[in-house]
């Protein structure tokens, strides 16, 4: 997973959508029949470093909208279960979810959302598959219930390598190394970078490390030997906190001061977990609505924060939305329904796709989906880390997206010529 904030943005890309096909939001959710989100997720096994908070920040938000009215004052009611990243558990907890009610589906988990993809399309059951899942999610012809709603990950890796080629030297001829956690999510961006290489003439090693990524130090010591120009590190969980330390220690070791430009711009990347350090502040994540979860914790309402994630790292951080795992989860819960009570798959999903310039009040970049594109744009901005807070280093935009869109096109025929 990413470092970048999708409990907030999930859960309200999807409250946004139930709650535009359902009308206004009355004072209070009480006196209504309950809608039913299953966030079936992995608490115990793959997923452990961000979960909780991830799953703590949906409920604080959909406690939120609950207490705002609901949606056409139903209020929602999240079914959270453990599905430990097992496809064969995620689909016995769907089936379950679906026969008490569900009408929404977030799995949090790749192995488990790739499993259930073509099924909810057939049982019309919308699930958001934000920053996990397969990139040809993001067509919505070809997965029409299946809802990404962020830049996947082959666009956020093109954002990289549009800002190192506009705003750090440029691509042609340069060398740069991609390391990468040795998973499935590790590997996703390296088709993107491979096609952007050919056409920039830049060229590109991997260096990838064995999951967890606990154990980093045989590629690091390949990577400092062939002297990249450029490091793309693409990582997630306990892995970051490895790679940050050892990096840190070594300038030092070296003289070069933490803070020293040099050193903080020849690594770009992506992180699923920061290192220990101070709390990161990103761009933008303190304009929540007035009713946002820690000043309601603060004025002695029922929301909780989940724990916030520390964090630290000198080098440019992809940032597709902006906040901690907690925001994240607030952010998918809000997508648009239409046609009113009672909420079903058809009309979420037709809520969805109407969704135009969303931005949870600067919490995202400007979200549009469409019957076709339920990535929603892949736009995102660059942001870094000056040792006290998340700086931006780019306006919200997108890259490269005729070659995102290239290799989401060849995978859906890939597909076909399986079946």
């Amino acid at each position: 997973m990413k470092h970048t904030d999708l409990a907030l943005s999930r859960r309200t890309v999807l409250t946004a959508a139930a709650a535009a096909s359902m009308g206004s939001l009355p004072a209070w959710a009480q006196d209504k029949a309950p809608i039913q989100f299953a966030t079936l997720l992995d608490f115990t096994r793959v997923y452990t470093f961000l979960t909780a908070e991830y799953s703590q920040g949906q409920q604080d938000y959909i406690n939120l909208v609950n207490q705002e009215g609901g949606i056409d004052g139903h209020p929602i009611k999240l079914i959270i279960k453990d599905h430990a990243s097992y496809p064969e558990r995620g689909i016995a907890l769907y089936n379950e979810a679906k026969a008490a009610g569900a009408v929404f589906f977030d799995f949090l988990s790749s192995p488990v959302a790739n499993a259930l993809m073509p099924r909810v399309d057939e049982d019309h059951m919308p699930m958001i598959a934000f920053a996990h899942g397969r990139a040809d999610a993001a067509d919505g012809d070809a997965f029409p219930y299946v809802f990404p709603s962020a830049a996947i990950y082959r666009s956020q890796a093109a954002l990289l390598l549009k800002y190192i080629d506009e705003q750090e030297g440029g691509l042609k001829g340069k060398k740069i190394a991609f390391v990468h956690i040795d998973s499935a999510f590790g590997k996703e961006p390296i088709e993107l970078i491979e096609r952007v290489a050919k056409t920039k003439g830049f060229e590109l090693k991997l260096y990838p490390y064995p999951v967890p990524g606990t154990e980093q130090a045989a590629t690091w010591s390949e990577v400092r030997k062939n002297r990249p120009d450029k490091i793309i590190i693409w990582g997630a969980g306990p892995g970051q906190g490895v790679h940050s330390q050892r990096r840190h220690q070594r300038h030092r070791a070296q003289g070069h001061p933490l803070g020293d430009l040099a050193v903080r711009k020849r690594h770009v990347g992506l992180q699923g977990q920061r290192g220990g350090g101070r709390q990161a502040r990103h761009p933008g994540q303190h304009r929540h609505r007035s009713g946002d979860p820690e000043a309601h914790r603060r004025q002695g309402g029922h929301a909780r924060q989940g724990q916030r994630r520390q964090g630290q790292g000198r080098h440019h951080l992809l940032q597709h939305r902006r906040g901690q795992h907690g925001n994240r989860g607030a952010g998918g819960q809000a997508g648009h329904a239409k046609g009113g009570a009672p909420l079903t798959g058809e009309k979420i999903k037709a809520g969805y796709e109407t969704i135009k310039d969303f931005t949870a009040e600067g919490l995202m970049p400007p979200l549009t989906i469409t019957a076709k594109d339920h990535q929603g744009g892949g736009a995102g901005m660059i942001s870094e880390w000056d040792g006290k807070q998340w700086a931006p280093k780019s306006d919200w935009g997108s890259a490269y997206q005729d070659v995102v869109w290239d290799l989401i096109k060849e995978d859906i025929a890939k597909s076909k010529e399986k079946k």
